[in-house]
């Protein structure tokens, strides 16, 4: 976490010194109310997910949740840029923009796995792992690629994991998604002029 708050003062000090106080302000509020509607976003993928266990059927809705989730930042800042910018966007600050959006839902899905495993799990997830595995098709798999030492310690490795270790490894992932998918997310939704400047230049 260091290391990610190290990169945040990196990009978002340069940022706010090349912007106004309300500029910044604007740009945080929308990016707190984006990121509390990809929360939600994952927060459904996550429980399709764990209902998917049980449930083929929800299980392909959590993927397809999960693999909506670059279209859906990009919407959102797409409706940043449009409506708060005026249609006009750095790269850099639409790619803090996002940075900013898997942030802070990133924190609210921790908040809300945390939530799960202490108060609701009560060892469904293993349960689930362990029935998996011991399944004759599991055993098969497991056989045909000698892989029984590696899985007896990811066993192990979950059975020992805290709810707090769940959130913070669920935390780590969607910062470091949000780094990576910023750059062709902002890359894609910059704009230098707006449409209607665009249109005027034609004419």
């Amino acid at each position: 976490m260091h290391y990610f708050c190290s990169l945040l003062i990196e990009i978002f000090v340069p940022l706010h010194s090349n912007m106004t106080p309300q500029e910044y302000t604007q740009l945080k509020a929308f990016a707190r109310q984006d990121g509390v509607l990809l929360a939600l976003l994952w927060i459904g993928g996550f429980a399709c997910y764990i209902l998917g266990l049980s449930n083929p059927m929800l299980g392909l809705a959590a993927m397809v949740l999960i693999c909506a989730t670059p279209f859906f930042a990009a919407s959102r800042l797409r409706h940043f840029r449009d409506y708060g910018r005026e249609g006009i966007i750095s790269f850099t600050r639409s790619y803090a923009y996002t940075v900013f959006i898997f942030f802070y839902a990133g924190i609210l899905l921790a908040v809300a796995i945390y939530l799960y495993f202490t108060f609701i799990d009560n060892g469904f997830l293993m349960g689930k792992i362990l029935e998996t595995i011991q399944s004759p098709e599991g055993q098969k798999i497991i056989e045909l690629y000698g892989m029984t030492k590696e899985i007896d310690e990811n066993i192990k490795l979950i059975a020992g994991m805290r709810p707090i270790d769940y959130s913070l490894n669920m935390l780590t992932i969607n910062i470091i998604s949000g780094f990576i998918l910023g750059i062709p997310i902002a890359a894609i939704m910059q704009r230098r002029t707006s449409k209607s400047d665009s249109l005027n230049a034609k004419q």
